[in-house]
């Protein structure tokens, strides 16, 4: 599944493909190729990106009312932003910074 191209949504996908191949590396030993377990989850996680119904008006997932994410999807997605989220500010800082930013809206806004 691609990517989105620009806006909110790229970049959203942007950060969390770069947070599970961080994670992935780290946990998993894996080089520029991520293990299975780590594909299924960043595939998950664009796919539910995709089908969020406030694309561009969205906050972070974490603020979100809707919860996309079935619960196994979502704590392991959880523990990869627990352990890779603090450190993301020295591996991709402006993808950091543009979700600490999105952190701040309080409720998203349907587009």
């Amino acid at each position: 599944m691609a990517l989105p191209v620009k806006g909110r949504m790229a970049a959203e996908a942007r950060t969390i493909q770069a947070m599970i191949r961080l994670y992935c590396r780290q946990h998993h030993g894996g080089g520029r190729e991520i293990c299975p377990a780590c594909r299924e989850l960043e595939e998950y996680a664009r796919k539910r990106l995709a089908a969020c119904p406030f694309q561009e008006g969205k906050t972070t997932c974490g603020k979100c009312p809707i919860h996309c994410y079935k619960p196994v999807m979502r704590e392991r997605v959880r523990q990869v932003m627990r352990e890779i989220g603090p450190t993301m500010i020295f591996h991709h800082p402006l993808l950091a910074l543009r979700h600490l930013v999105d952190g701040l809206r309080q409720k998203p806004k349907k587009s």
